[in-house]
This record gives C-alpha cells, structure tokens and sequence, in this order.
C-alpha cells in the first residue's frame, strides 16, 4: 500500500506536464507520414473540394466542408476521405467512410485549430486511386493577427 499526500506542488507540476506535453504539433511531414499509414500510394489534386475560412478568428471551431466529386455508384465511388491539420497536437482529424449509398461525398465539420496551419483532404477512391485538396487557415485571437 502506499501513502502519500498530493501536495500544491506535485499537482502543479502534473498539471505543467500535461500542458508542455500538449504544446507539441503535427508537423507537415508527421500529416503526410499519418495520411500515408492509412491511404497507400500518391495524392493526384483533383476531385476534392476543402472549404474553410482564410481567417479564422476563433480556432475553437472553424467550419469546414469537405466534398467529393464522385458519381458515387457500384463502379466508382469514395471508400474513405481522411482530414488532417498540420499544426494541432494530433495531425488525424477525421475519418469517413462512404459507400455507394451514401449518394453523395460530402461531410460538414467544426475543428478546433490551435494555430495559423493547413488542412489537408485526401480522399480515396473504390479502386485505391487517391485524390486531395489543401487549404492554409490563419487563426488568430480576436481577429489580432496569427
């Protein structure tokens, strides 16, 4: 059995553990090492569509849509779209799975970005092909610059 007590100083310094340890970011190259794990082979531009704002003047939730173009039917369709940012502690954002009755490949979300970074959309299609889009969001904090 062990005894001890929690002092003011012992949880103050868990709690800065906690915190330096959540100051770390993705990197570009972490976000293409993530998304190459998941979707094998090379990213051709085209077909996907990432919208979000320019500027985003709160990163606690910065909308975006991700849509692809797809006739979405048993021959070609999106199996999988993967989102991920750059800049935040984890470069994964989301994962979607579609099928041919999902009738269309579109998907609205809020993310939360801690800095200025970019956001990237890979989509993968029923027969392995890959196809991705790329957007650089600038956050700042009450619209000061970030």
């Amino acid at each position: 059995m062990i005894t001890g007590t929690l002092t003011r100083r012992t949880a103050l310094a868990a709690i800065a553990a906690v915190m330096v340890a959540r100051e770390a970011s993705a990197t570009p190259d972490s976000t293409r090492e993530w998304l190459a794990s998941l979707a094998k082979g090379t990213p051709k531009e085209g077909k996907v569509s990432l919208k979000a704002p320019e500027i985003a003047e709160n990163g606690n939730s910065v909308p975006v849509t991700v849509s692809v173009e797809s006739e979405m039917s048993d021959k070609s369709y999106v199996k999988t779209l993967y989102v991920a940012a750059d800049g935040n502690p984890n470069p994964g954002v989301a994962i979607y799975e579609f099928t041919p009755l999902s009738g269309k490949a579109e998907v609205q979300l809020r993310v939360r970005l801690a800095q200025t970074q970019k956001l990237v959309a890979v989509a993968e299609m029923n027969d392995g092909t890959l196809f991705m889009a790329s957007r650089e969001v600038k956050v700042t904090i009450g619209g000061c610059g970030g």
